[in-house]
C-alpha cells in the first residue's frame, strides 16, 4: 500500500471498517503497552545521549513542534557535534522507523473505540485521520537524517522542507487529540447513531 492509497476513498473505507472491527479495550491495551517504552525509555535516552554529546540541552529536531525556523534547525544540527549527529541519525533510523507506526496505530484505535457506532458516514472515517499524517513523519525523518549526514554542507532548502513537514505532523497530532477529547464528550452527552453491523 503506497501513500496515494490513503487518499483513495475505498481504501480509507476498508481501513476504517477494519479498525472499527478490531477496536476494543483488548486491542487498546496492547497498543498502549507498545507505545509507552518509546517516549518513556528509547527516545528519552536518545535525547539524553544527544544532549550529552552536545554539552547542553538541545533536544531533537522532531520535537520542535511549531517553532521550526530553518535557520534554527541548521544551528541545532551544528550544535549536536559529530558524535551527537551520528547518534541522532542512528536513532532516527532505528527508533523512528517503528515509532510513527506505533503511535499512529494507537491514535487510530483510540478514535475507533470512541467513535464506533457514534457517527454517520462519511464522518466515521475520523478513525483514519492519523494515517493521513503518517507520511509527514517519515518525510521529516528523511530530511533530518539528510541534514545530519551532510553537515557541514547542510541545505537551507532541506531545513525549510523539514520545518513544514514538522508543522503538518504536529498539526495532525493535535487535531487527533482534539477529536479524541470531542469524542469523549460525545459519549457522555450524545446517543449512539444506529448503524449496520460491521
Amino acid at each position: 500500500m503506497d501513500r496515494n492509497d490513503f487518499h483513495n476513498p475505498l481504501m480509507l473505507r476498508d481501513l476504517s471498517n477494519y479498525l472499527y472491527k478490531i477496536a476494543s479495550w483488548k486491542t487498546l491495551l496492547p497498543a498502549i503497552l507498545l507505545y509507552v517504552p518509546f517516549p518513556a525509555y528509547f527516545l528519552s535516552n536518545l535525547e539524553a545521549t544527544i544532549n550529552r554529546y552536545a554539552g547542553k540541552a538541545i533536544g531533537p529536531i522532531d520535537l520542535l513542534m511549531f517553532n521550526t525556523e530553518p535557520a534554527r534547525i541548521l544551528d541545532m544540527v551544528d550544535m549536536y557535534g559529530p558524535e551527537g549527529r551520528q547518534v541522532y541519525a542512528e536513532g532516527e533510523l532505528l527508533y523512528d522507523t517503528i515509532y510513527p507506526l506505533i503511535y499512529t496505530f494507537l491514535l487510530c484505535i483510540i478514535l475507533s473505540v470512541i467513535y464506533k457506532n457514534r457517527v454517520a458516514k462519511p464522518f466515521d472515517l475520523v478513525n483514519t485521520l492519523p494515517f493521513l499524517f503518517l507520511w509527514t513523519d517519515y518525510l521529516e525523518n528523511i530530511c533530518i537524517i539528510t541534514l545530519l549526514r551532510t553537515h557541514p554542507d547542510t541545505s537551507l532548502t532541506v531545513a525549510a522542507i523539514c520545518a513544514i513537514l514538522s508543522a503538518v505532523k504536529w498539526g495532525g497530532f493535535f487535531v487527533s487529540l482534539v477529536l479524541i477529547l470531542y469524542g469523549l464528550l460525545r459519549r457522555f452527552f450524545v446517543r449512539p447513531v444506529a448503524q449496520p453491523a460491521r
